[in-house]
Order: structure tokens, then C-alpha cells, then sequence
């Protein structure tokens, strides 16, 4: 996907844009939050006869929701960071991770949804450590990945919901579904879109390996 900090172009310094190198950002403040708070949705999720979970759904959108404000924030505030452009991703790792396994353990999202999007995310992750181990140049996430992780980012809270004891449980299943079954497509699509990105990141990072042999032959 297009990362989120993908934004309005920053005053550059030599190749560099100012301010990329910077730690504190208001976007990473947000990011950072949404990490902090991941274990209140697993408290919320354990609480006997699922009293809470409508809460636990509620809080587990809103954490989702984030994800477009932190992107926002980057873009509208020129806050583009090296440091959110790699923990942007790994947010969404940890909180989708999270999400489908405690409600998977909770009973509340069937088996094959949390199989295929627990499958997609391993391999997202083993990729991107592989890529990095070979010192490759880091892919930025594409739109069409971003749009299948929001997909399930509301299908998750959706089946909590629809397994709750508010009125409209059963609404909420239906949606539950139509979002799982876009966000996993998509999620898979964007997969096979990232492979030609990596192999060419891999081919460039081969590339500058023999350029800097040939360099120290000299």
C-alpha cells in the first residue's frame, strides 16, 4: 500500500527529506498509543459471560480507526518519519494479530477467516525479514494491501459484535462477513502485488553489492 506517510513533498536536504530522521512526531505519538492500549481490548476479550465485548468491539474499531488518523496527521502535518513508516506497519501487525487470535480463542470468528488472514500476515512478516536480512531496501505498503487490512479491521470488531448481546448481533454477523470477504481478497491480492516489488528490491540491493565489489577492485 501507499504508505501513509506517502505525503506533500518536504524540504530536502542533499537526497534526504528534513525531518525524516525525527523520533517524536504527533503521528507517532498516535501510532505509539494504539500499541499501548492493544492490552485493554485482551482484557476487555477475557471478561466472563462476554459482558464485555460489545466494549471490547468498540475499542478494538476505534484502534483501527487510528490507522487513517495517524495517516492524516503525517500528510496534512509534513510529519513524514523514517521511524512511522516502519512502525505504521508493525501496528497493524501486532493489533490485527491480536485481534484475529483472541477472537478466535473467544469463539467469535469462524476458523477459516482467522486461518487465511493469520496466514497472509505470516507471510507478510517472514517476507519482510527476509528482505531485510539481505539488506534489501524496505517496500512500502500499497493502497490495495492498506485497504484489505482496514476490511478486517472492521470485520473483527463486526463478528464481536455479532456474537455480543446487543440488539442488532445479527446485522452485525452479516456485515462481518462482507467485510471479511473483501478484506481477505484484498489482502491476498496485495500480496501477489508485492512480489515483483521485492524481487526488485532484491535485484537493486544486488545491484549496489556488485557495483561496491567492483569499486574496491579499483
Amino acid at each position: 500500500m501507499t504508505s501513509r506517510h506517502g505525503g506533500p513533498t518536504l524540504r530536502r536536504r542533499g537526497s534526504r527529506r528534513v525531518g525524516e530522521d525525527r523520533i517524536l512526531s504527533l503521528p507517532n505519538v498516535v501510532t505509539t498509543a494504539r500499541l499501548v492500549v492493544v492490552p485493554v481490548f485482551v482484557w476487555l476479550l477475557v471478561q466472563p459471560h462476554r459482558s464485555d465485548w460489545f466494549g471490547a468491539a468498540v475499542l478494538l474499531a476505534a484502534l483501527g480507526s487510528t490507522d487513517w488518523v495517524d495517516g492524516q496527521l503525517a500528510r496534512r502535518l509534513d510529519q513524514v518519519t523514517n521511524l512511522g513508516k516502519v512502525l505504521d506497519p508493525i501496528a497493524d501487525r501486532v493489533l490485527l494479530a491480536t485481534a484475529v487470535i483472541g477472537i478466535l480463542a473467544a469463539g467469535a470468528v469462524p476458523i477459516p477467516v482467522a486461518v487465511i488472514a493469520l496466514t497472509r500476515e505470516g507471510l507478510v512478516a517472514v517476507a519482510a525479514a527476509g528482505l531485510a536480512l539481505a539488506g534489501a531496501r524496505r517496500i512500502d505498503v500499497t493502497l490495495v494491501g492498506k485497504a484489505g487490512t482496514f476490511g478486517l479491521m472492521c470485520a473483527f470488531p463486526l463478528f464481536l459484535a455479532g456474537h455480543s448481546t446487543i440488539g442488532w448481533h445479527r446485522a452485525a454477523l452479516l456485515l462481518a462477513w462482507a467485510a471479511a470477504i473483501i478484506g481477505l481478497v484484498l489482502g491476498w491480492v496485495s500480496v501477489v502485488l508485492y512480489a515483483p516489488l521485492a524481487r526488485a528490491a532484491l535485484t537493486d540491493r544486488r545491484a549496489a553489492a556488485a557495483g561496491d565489489r567492483d569499486a574496491s577492485t579499483l
